[in-house]
């Protein structure tokens, strides 16, 4: 099993659904509504100052699966390349 993360602006959350949508990937995922932080994009801080938040989404998948979710989130990062959307995947232990 591979476990991916997803961190994205909130901005882009319903794109990111619809693409892992049209790959037929992602629909149970942990989702962390509110995730504050420094990136490549800016901060992302949840004040006055700084107001935005990020999300993540945290899946479980195959390999196969796993390359269909890079897919998809390398279409929603190429129209919104300023948002700060990231991905990362992790081989994961057995499950038992």
């Amino acid at each position: 099993m591979i476990r991916i993360e997803i961190f994205a602006n909130h901005s882009v959350e319903e794109n990111i659904h619809e693409a892992l949508a049209k790959e037929g990937v992602g629909k149970h995922y942990t989702k962390i509504p509110h995730i504050l932080g420094n990136g490549s994009s800016g901060p992302r801080l949840g004040d006055s100052i700084w107001p935005e938040e990020n999300l993540a989404l945290i899946i479980w998948c195959s390999k196969a699966d796993a390359k269909k979710v890079q897919k998809a989130v390398a279409r929603v990062k190429e129209k919104f390349p300023a948002e700060g959307i990231t991905m990362f995947a992790t081989q994961g232990a057995k499950v038992l």
